[in-house]
C-alpha cells in the first residue's frame, strides 16, 4: 500500500484542493489513487475544494470526508485560517466499497440501513469508516443546535449488515459555534444531511484506541426524569440548570456554547469498585435554553430513566491518555509482527488548546509518537467520534479515536 498525505491552509478553495492532492500524490509516490479521504475547514467553499481535488486525482476516484475545524498530520496541526488535508491510498490488495445516502435529518436509522444495504456487497469487510453531518438544525445566538444522533444511525447500519465489523468514524463540524451547516464528500459529489461510508477489506488489520480524559466529579448517579430529544430538563425530579448553577457556584456557565469544563457521562462498566475512565461515554453540553429550563447535549441518545454523572474535563489526564494510548497501540502492532501502514486520528474539537486555553496541544502527543515510529499520520477535528467501546460501536464525545491500519 502506498500512502500520501497533503496539507494546505489558504482561502482559495480551488487552489487548496489542487495543492493538497498534488502534495499527497508526490509524497506518497502514488500513480493510481484508489481512494481519497479529504477534509477542509467549514469556511472554505467545499464545492470548489472538491473540484480542485478532482482536477488532480481524476473524476472516477472516490473522495470521502467533508467539513472539519482543523487538520492534523505528522508535520501540521492547525485549526486557524482555512486548513485542509487529504489522505490518498493506492493498493493492489485493498478492497473497498463506497456508498452514501442523504436525508439524514429525516431519520438517522433509515439512513443507516440504506447505507449498509449499499455496502453489504463487500463480503469480507474488516472495517467500516463513516462520516456524517452532525448538524440537523444549526445553533442561533440564543438557541442550541439540533443534532443528528449517531446511536440510531449505528443501529440501522448494524441491523442491516448483521456482522461484528468495527465501525469507526465521525460526526462532522465546520465551526465551534455549531452555527453553520456542514457538507460531506460523498464519493463522487458534495452532499449535505448525508452519511458516507467505505467498507474496507483485503490484507489488512485495523487497530484502534480511544483517548479519554474525563473524571466523575463526585461519583453520584443521577436519574434523568425529564428529557425531550437532546434537551434535558430534570434530574432526580429537580431542574438540571439549577443543579449546574450549584456546581459552578454562579450563572456564568450559561453564557458558554458549548459549556466549559463540565460534561455528562454514562458508565457502561460495572457499578461497583473504582470508576474506570474507559467505561464512560460522555456528552458535551451544547448550552442552556434561552428560558433557562433545560440544557442541550451533543447526542440525543439519552431517555428518561438513564443514569448519568457530572464529569469534569481533565486536561492533564487527556494529554497523558493521548500519549500513553498511542504509544501502546504502536507497540502492540510491533509485538504482533505487523507493519503499521498509516494512522487516522479523529479528535474532538473540544480538545484543542485554543478551546481549553492550554499551552499543549493534545494531538501533538500523537504526532510525536507517530514521528518516532516513522509512520504516516492524518487526522481532523470532529463533533462526534465513533468507535467500538465495550464490544459495541458507539458515538462518543470529548474523545480522540486513533485508528491504525496494519499489514
Amino acid at each position: 500500500m502506498k500512502v500520501g498525505i497533503g496539507y494546505c491552509n489558504e482561502e482559495d478553495a480551488l487552489s487548496s484542493g489542487k495543492k493538497v492532492a498534488e502534495h499527497a500524490i508526490e509524497n506518497g509516490n502514488i500513480r493510481r489513487p484508489d481512494i481519497v479521504f479529504a477534509f477542509c475547514n467549514g469556511g472554505l467553499d467545499h464545492d470548489e475544494f472538491f473540484r480542485g481535488l478532482y482536477l488532480v486525482v481524476g473524476k472516477n476516484v472516490p473522495i470521502i470526508g467533508g467539513s472539519t475545524i482543523g487538520i492534523i498530520t505528522n508535520d501540521h496541526l492547525s485549526y486557524e485560517g482555512y486548513p485542509a488535508g487529504v489522505l490518498v491510498l493506492e493498493s493492489d490488495t485493498l478492497h473497498l466499497t463506497v456508498a452514501s445516502v442523504g436525508n439524514l435529518d429525516k431519520g438517522e436509522k433509515l439512513a443507516g440501513r440504506a447505507l449498509a444495504e449499499k455496502l453489504s456487497k463487500e463480503p469480507e469487510g474488516r472495517l467500516l469508516l463513516i462520516f456524517y453531518d452532525s448538524i440537523k438544525i444549526p445553533a442561533t445566538d440564543s438557541i442550541p443546535p439540533v443534532l443528528n444522533s449517531s446511536s440510531p444511525l449505528i443501529e440501522g447500519i448494524e441491523q442491516e449488515l448483521q456482522s461484528n465489523i468495527p465501525i469507526i468514524g465521525a460526526g462532522l463540524l465546520g465551526d465551534y459555534a455549531l452555527s453553520s451547516p456542514t457538507k460531506q464528500f460523498c464519493g463522487l459529489y458534495v452532499g449535505k444531511q448525508s452519511v458516507v461510508g467505505t467498507l474496507l477489506g483485503g490484507d489488512l488489520k485495523p487497530y484502534f484506541r480511544i483517548m479519554h480524559g474525563c473524571t466523575p466529579i463526585d461519583g453520584i448517579n443521577h436519574t434523568i426524569t425529564k428529557i425531550q430529544g437532546s434537551i434535558i430538563y430534570e434530574l432526580d425530579g429537580k431542574p438540571i440548570v439549577e443543579m449546574i448553577d450549584e456546581l459552578y457556584g454562579n450563572h456564568n456557565w450559561r453564557d458558554h456554547h458549548p459549556v466549559d469544563l463540565l460534561t455528562i457521562g454514562t458508565n457502561y462498566g460495572t457499578s461497583f469498585g473504582e470508576a474506570k475512565e474507559g467505561d464512560y461515554v460522555n456528552r458535551l453540553i451544547t448550552g442552556v435554553l434561552p428560558n433557562g429550563e433545560g440544557i442541550g447535549i451533543f447526542e440525543p441518545d439519552f431517555e428518561e430513566g438513564t443514569e448519568i454523572q457530572f464529569m469534569l474535563r481533565d486536561t492533564a489526564k487527556m494529554i497523558e491518555s493521548a500519549q500513553r494510548n498511542s504509544a501502546q497501540l504502536m507497540e502492540q502492532i510491533k509485538a504482533d509482527g505487523r507493519k503499521a501502514l498509516f494512522g487516522m486520528y479523529i479528535d474532538c474539537a473540544g480538545r484543542t488548546a485554543k478551546y481549553l486555553n492550554t499551552k499543549v496541544e493534545e494531538a501533538s502527543e500523537v504526532q510525536q509518537v507517530f514521528n518516532r515510529y516513522n509512520t504516516p499520520l492524518f487526522g481532523f477535528y470532529s463533533g462526534v467520534e465513533v468507535a467500538p467501546l465495550l464490544q459495541k460501536s458507539r458515538g462518543l464525545d470529548w474523545t480522540g479515536v486513533l485508528m491504525v491500519l496494519a499489514e
